[in-house]
């Protein structure tokens, strides 16, 4: 691949890797194949016209990942807005691409359930013409291997600030074969992402669902309220058991009576993590987090999984679960529980609901106040009663984790697969 000046459709007739796979293969530049090749726009008022919900999304560099279009920091404007930038609608099977910054040259395809979207001028618009090139072909012939390293170093190369430029886009040679086999390319890699986004919806369900169950218990107080109203048990009869039958006072208000409130740094360390720069990391098996979840893989560990990860800087106060044994870096603390007896689990969700980033340092780079932290006053239920969520949650946990591993097996598959099927290596039959 590479700039050319003007148009080439040149019919390849030999590969070195082998002459026969690319006999209908074309070589185009992208902007002859496309109906539109264009940035967003940010609506007047800036980040002032953000809303929380609304009828139309505005997508922003920060919801485009080379896995697929991320929601979270999804942003909202009016129809007024809306209307302001119809020029930069984005329609049903459009390309996104990061054009600015440091995401730049991340892709994905609009997710259907966001529309009706506009993007704002971080991200560029690629809609292809679809009787020549297939959108989902598109999509991942520009997250191989060789065509993101070749956008970085066009973005890379004019400025201080990373960037690529509309005529960048446009005069990106790619290798086309023939409509069918662009498509049937697409389907088999689409059809690992299909399976791994199930997962992903899977593993938000059953965190709902584990979620709810320490909401129910330790915080609405639901089976002891429940023995208060004479309503009929939900829970198995050696469970229900566990639970009061009374509420009493406690300096966190009405409470189960004989439960007891503890400073959280009576149940846990705040353990620092250990700087490990991303060149510094080798290929492994070992999850490597920062302040906000997951940041890459190493061959070490630093802690023993499974275990609970804290934003300290940057994202002060975020909680995260690892399954595995794991390497938290200098941006996050890692919870050491004081003894034994408490459940991991049950401190996961405590910790979430003690509101941790509104004890964060108010400087440049916000971080977690440990000392004040540790103040923080949290309600506690017997031991007994702790163990008996542990098993009640924890083959939600163990599927969790399976599913998180098949969903890594089938991404190294996709990633084995997509540059063979997009060369002409792998015959798509």
């Amino acid at each position: 691949m590479k700039m050319i000046p003007k148009a080439n459709s040149t019919p390849i007739t030999q590969s070195p890797i082998g002459p026969t796979a690319f006999s209908r293969w074309r070589k185009v530049e992208l902007g002859s194949v496309c109906d539109k090749i264009g940035s967003g726009a940010t609506p007047r008022g800036g980040n002032d016209v953000y809303l929380d919900k609304g009828s139309y999304t505005l997508i922003r560099s920060q919801n485009v990942y080379n896995d697929g279009f991320h929601r979270e920091g999804l942003a909202f404007i009016s129809e007024s807005h809306a209307s302001a930038l119809q020029n930069v609608e984005v329609l049903e099977g459009d390309v996104l691409l990061n054009i600015t910054g440091d995401s730049v040259a991340r892709v994905c395809q609009v997710a259907p359930d966001v529309l009706p979207a506009r993007v704002n001028q971080h991200v560029a618009i690629i809609r292809p013409d679809s009787d020549a090139l297939d959108a989902g072909y598109l999509r991942y012939y520009l997250v191989s291997p060789e065509t993101q390293t070749l956008l970085l170093s066009w973005a890379g190369s004019g400025g201080t600030r990373n960037a690529l430029t509309k005529a960048m886009v446009e005069s990106l040679e790619i290798s086309l074969p023939p409509l069918p086999e662009q498509q049937r390319i697409a389907q088999i890699l689409g059809a690992l992402d299909d399976k791994i986004e199930l997962n992903r919806r899977m593993n938000q369900t059953l965190e709902a669902i584990a979620r709810a169950v320490f909401q129910d218990w330790f915080v609405d107080f639901g089976p002891v309220r429940a023995k208060l109203d004479g309503r009929e048990p939900y829970l198995p009869p050696g469970l229900w058991a566990l639970f009061p039958e009374r509420l009493a006072d406690s300096e966190l208000g009405v409470v189960p009576e004989g439960w007891g409130v503890k400073p959280l740094g009576k149940l846990v360390q705040l353990a620092y993590g250990k700087a490990l720069r991303a060149g510094d990391r080798k290929d492994g098996d070992i999850p490597v987090y920062g302040s906000n979840g997951q940041v890459g893989w190493h061959d070490e560990k630093l802690a023993d999984g499974p275990g609970i990860i804290v934003g300290r800087k940057g994202n002060p106060g975020v909680v995260t679960w690892a399954h595995n044994d794991f390497y938290p870096i200098d941006t996050a603390f890692y919870v050491v529980p004081a003894t034994g007896d408490l459940s991991l689990y049950f401190l996961l969700y405590a910790l979430t609901g003690q509101n941790l980033p509104s004890v964060a340092a108010d400087s440049a780079v916000p971080g977690l106040n440990r000392n004040l932290a540790y103040m923080n006053r949290q309600l506690l239920p017997g031991t007994v009663l702790m163990s008996a969520f542990d098993r009640y949650v924890a083959p939600i946990f163990e599927r969790r984790r399976r599913l998180d591993e098949e969903s890594r097996a089938l991404a190294a598959q996709r990633d084995a697969l997509l540059p063979r099927l997009i060369s002409g290596e792998l015959p798509v039959n």
